[in-house]
């Protein structure tokens, strides 16, 4: 459809383009919806690329950058609408990268998160006035399947406690720590004197996150401090990355017949918390969660010493 900018010095009117439409009926629509709320014509024309070009500059760079990776990844399976004006967009087409996607709850959940950003950036910048991404919906995330440690579980990792790398398996089974977060503590992280573990990834209240050293696992942790690696748990002199973890980890299932991930050790950690009966905002503060209910979340604050005694809650 088109609109009349202006006239030419012969008389004839000028045109500009509002939009395209596949039948007459539609584009009538089109101007019906132009002349009741009329819109910038330039900003009609932003494609899905434009629109998000311009939000992986504007907005994206606010992000943790564990969600700006996701959604930037996400992106391409929206490849299919790239020059389509964003305006035109619906949720059925929306709806058709999720579910083609091809991929399972994961990304589906990150594609319908980057319509939801893109959605709520065009309404900012009055390319749209209503939010189709409201509608989208993917496969839900599935029950957990992990389980925790049992208590003879963790005593047979104490009785080979000598074996290569299994004082890991224990540090990690007495802090809670992620994967990832563990192999990227440094010495600096390590407070001997105040008994604490600095460090965490993910969220704004997972990072940077004190962790008692339980009085378990202290020996562990001095012995691994003393080998002088660039990192608590280092690998011959050098940074131990996931995929050598995970072979260490694989080899130790192996010897003690146990079948387990390390972000089980995670699970183990909150679970013996809360069997223990340990107060609600001290286990989310430990395990950088956000408390769910306002009055932890705002008012409810935490020493040191309470945290310390909570993770020797764990026998």
């Amino acid at each position: 459809m088109k609109k009349t900018i202006g006239w030419n010095d012969k008389g004839h009117p000028i045109y500009d383009i509002i939009g395209y439409a596949e039948t007459r009926e539609a584009g009538n629509i089109m101007l019906a919806e132009y002349n009741r709320d009329p819109w910038d014509v330039d900003r009609a024309k932003i494609t899905l690329q434009q629109l998000f070009d311009l939000w992986k500059e504007k907005k994206a760079p606010k992000l943790g950058e564990s969600n700006r990776s996701s959604l930037c990844s996400a992106f391409k399976h929206c490849s299919a609408y790239v020059n389509k004006p964003y305006k035109q967009l619906r949720s059925y087409q929306m709806q058709e990268t999720i579910d083609g996607c091809g991929k399972g709850y994961s990304t589906q959940a990150a594609i319908k998160n980057l319509w939801g950003h893109l959605d709520r950036f065009a309404l900012e910048m009055d390319i749209i006035n209503r939010c189709f991404s409201e509608l989208l919906t993917s496969d839900p995330i599935p029950p957990t399947s992990r389980l925790p440690f049992t208590n003879d579980e963790i005593k047979t990792v104490w009785e080979h406690q000598s074996d290569p790398w299994v004082d890991t398996v224990l540090i990690l089974l007495y802090s809670g720590w992620r994967i990832s977060e563990f192999l990227n503590l440094k010495p600096e992280d390590i407070d001997l004197k105040e008994g604490t573990m600095k460090g965490g990834t993910k969220t704004k209240a997972g990072k940077n996150r004190i962790v008692p050293i339980h009085p378990k696992i202290r020996p562990l942790i001095e012995r691994r401090l003393a080998e002088g690696g660039p990192r608590l748990i280092s690998y011959n002199g050098k940074i131990c990355n996931q995929t050598q973890y995970r072979i260490f980890w694989a080899d130790i299932m192996k010897a003690l017949k146990l079948n387990h991930t390390p972000h089980e050790c995670r699970h183990t950690f909150e679970t013996k918390l809360d069997s223990a009966g340990a107060n609600r905002k001290c286990i989310d503060l430990l395990m950088g969660h956000v408390s769910k209910d306002t009055g932890n979340r705002v008012y409810n604050h935490k020493t040191l010493d309470e945290l310390k005694a909570t993770v020797e809650l764990i026998p």
